[in-house]
């Protein structure tokens, strides 16, 4: 079984590669540490299966996911992340994902949940995907917002009420770094410069009437 690694910090990468070059009949063809690198080498060498992190830095490896089962059906993709998210869930297997893991799970989880993805066995609760997609597809937001995840959407309404990203990542029960990145892309997504602009944004567009709806 070919494996690619897709994670932009080194160690993880390097963790992982240790752990699955112990498996019997199974090797790590490539790494990856960003968005384009991902799509590039999985091009190159159509691994069986590729171990993605959900976050790339300030990049989207759902958007990455996304774009190798587009372009290479037989590549099956499992998303790593470090939380646990109904929105990056439902992203994921909008995305074409077939498994969805926490980084924190021990190695004979994730050994099996490979294993299960290339025997094809489902890993994800189908009731509970049927109804999160369901959920997502029928919901009604403004355009204005139509970007942004629910958790996103969260972030931008605590940075319109002067919430530090301190004080956001304890009201989310989150880290700081985290809240970071969220608020980069929320920034990047509807093309503001900084904290006060989105302020501004998010009281022209009463996000806190739609939330409260």
């Amino acid at each position: 079984m070919r494996i690619m690694i897709v994670d932009d910090h080194a160690v993880v990468r390097l963790g992982l590669s240790n752990l699955l070059t112990r498996q019997s009949g199974w090797q790590v063809v490539a790494e990856a540490g960003t968005k384009a690198e991902a799509i590039q080498r999985a091009a190159e060498l159509k691994p069986d299966i590729v171990l993605m992190d959900v976050r790339l830095g300030q990049e989207s490896g759902i958007e990455a996911c996304r774009e190798i089962v587009k372009n290479h059906p037989a590549t099956k993709v499992i998303m790593l992340t470090s939380f646990a998210e109904d929105e990056l869930l439902v992203q994921a297997i909008s995305a074409g994902a077939v498994g969805y893991v926490l980084k924190q799970v021990s190695n004979d989880h994730l050994i099996r949940t490979i294993q299960m993805a290339v025997e094809g066995t489902g890993l994800l609760n189908s009731a509970a995907t049927g109804q999160a997609l369901a959920e997502l597809h029928s919901s009604t937001r403004p355009e204005a917002f139509a970007e942004l995840s629910a958790r996103e959407l969260k972030v931008l309404s605590l940075i319109a009420q002067g919430k530090t990203n301190k004080e956001i990542a304890a009201s989310l029960h989150l880290g700081e770094g985290t809240v970071r990145n969220y608020v980069g892309h929320i920034l990047d997504k509807l093309g503001l410069a900084n904290r006060a602009e989105a302020t501004a944004y998010a009281v022209r567009h009463h996000l806190d009437q739609y939330l409260k709806s």
